[in-house]
């Protein structure tokens, strides 16, 4: 079965960046494809600002509006206090169905139902609709919506099965709502939901541009969940390419190129389309070469449920490429970026980035546009890793072979340690909580 996943397939063959772990020291080996199975090469290493305190001129998303860390202790206060009024405990306790199983920090809930267990997310596209908004062109957004939430089900083992949605608007337009039909339809194939209804609103008076959001239910059998608690130092990170900014950090993004007067009809010079790792949706207006800002920053967000379902399946079923025990954790890297890692284990475990996936060419137009520091990319954007599994090291390679043989490539990035931080390859990027 193939996976449409075929722009992400590198054409060139190359020695390939092998990483070995031995007496937990990292060792670099290459070698041919012929003589191992690995992954693919980094095509281009890239060099960015290794500076951790940044410019006073440089843009931050806390500059832009958008302060993660009080938004960390914004959502620490709501769930304390809930759990405050509730005396921790959980009104479905006593109940057959709908017992919490799931911890807080998890990517998705998760909820008894006889012998399954079923999973809920929620998400909205964010700020990205702005873009949209101006450019008046909606034909992708849904797909943003139903990628957010159902690439984080899967992130709990779970298969999505079902799809809400909710939009906001300050006065219905029958034209955009047939774009977003189009495009929810589209996003529903591709993340193997149905759309079972939705809730639709005019506020003239609250909102002054549409704005959707949506919730999605998955299910996972009873004993199969990913919880990421089987983590260890010394398990590989397999990294799966994201498609460019995917559905975050459009705050810092809108204020970087406004202050920069950047139009989104402006073709941007950086071979975004020419790119190995990258596909850029086209308007049909567009005839240029180039891409636009606009459609640059509309690319829809990668769904990654045809390959990873598809690999769960097949290891809980018929052991291949390995047994469903080997997949110990998966990260869905949106708000936060990197930092999303330490969601898992917090403080008890850490992970390093050694070998990261290339780093697209918008996040690298975008640093330099408004001066980032590579400290403040890294933690508000995917910088072209959308996705990974953490995974037992002898089964690493064996699920990258599988992928490649249904059109999906991953790559070995790094490992998991036990310094409680995640630390990329430039020493300056390190994170101690998500």
């Amino acid at each position: 079965m193939g996976f449409q996943y075929a722009s992400f397939t590198p054409q060139h063959k190359q020695n390939q960046i092998i990483l070995q772990k031995h007496n937990n020291i990292l060792f670099k080996k290459w070698g041919n494809k012929k003589q191992q199975k690995s992954i693919y090469t980094v095509k281009r290493p890239v060099q960015v600002s290794s500076s951790t305190e940044p410019p006073s001129s440089s843009w931050t998303y806390a500059r832009s509006g958008v302060d993660i860390d009080l938004e960390s202790s914004s959502v620490g206060a709501l769930i304390s206090r809930f759990k405050s009024a509730t005396n921790g405990k959980d009104p479905r306790q006593d109940r057959k169905y709908g017992r919490l199983t799931s911890k807080s920090g998890q990517f998705a809930g998760l909820i008894e139902f006889g012998d399954k267990l079923l999973a809920l997310t929620t998400d909205g596209v964010g700020s990205k609709l702005s873009i949209a908004a101006e450019l008046d062109y909606y034909d992708t957004v849904a797909i943003d919506c139903v990628a957010m939430n159902v690439n984080d089900l899967l992130c709990v083992g779970a298969e999505p099965i079902a799809f809400v949605d909710y939009i906001a608007v300050p006065k219905a337009n029958p034209e955009t709502w047939a774009s977003l039909g189009n495009s929810l339809a589209v996003a529903c194939m591709k993340g193997r939901v149905s759309l079972c209804g939705g809730e639709t609103a005019t506020l003239p008076d609250l909102v002054k541009e549409l704005d959707m959001s949506g919730t999605a239910l998955g299910w996972v059998p009873k004993d199969l969940q990913i919880t990421g608690d089987d983590c260890a130092p010394g398990d590989w990170i397999l990294g799966f390419p994201s498609t460019g900014f995917h559905s975050n950090g459009y705050s810092l993004v809108r204020s970087i190129i406004r202050d920069k007067n950047v139009t989104l009809g402006e073709h941007i010079d950086m071979n975004v389309a020419n790119d190995e790792f990258s596909h850029i949706e086209r308007f049909e207006t567009t005839k240029d070469e180039k891409p636009t800002v606009g459609e640059v920053l509309l690319n829809p967000t990668q769904i990654y449920v045809d390959p990873i379902v598809e690999l769960f399946e097949s290891c809980q079923r018929t052991q291949n490429p390995c047994n469903f025990s080997s997949i110990h954790g998966a990260v869905h890297i949106t708000g936060g970026g990197l930092t999303n890692f330490l969601r898992l284990q917090p403080g008890k475990i850490g992970f390093e980035i050694i070998d990261p996936l290339p780093v697209l060419p918008e996040f690298r137009w975008l640093q330099q546009l408004g001066t980032v520091s590579n400290h403040e990319m890294y933690r508000t954007f995917n910088m072209g890793m959308g996705f990974a599994l953490i995974v037992e090291p002898q089964a690493a390679s064996r699920i990258q072979e599988w992928l490649q043989q249904h059109k999906c490539v991953c790559k070995t990035v790094g490992l998991v340690t036990s310094s409680g931080k995640m630390i990329h390859r430039d020493a300056n990027v390190s994170y101690e909580r998500y």
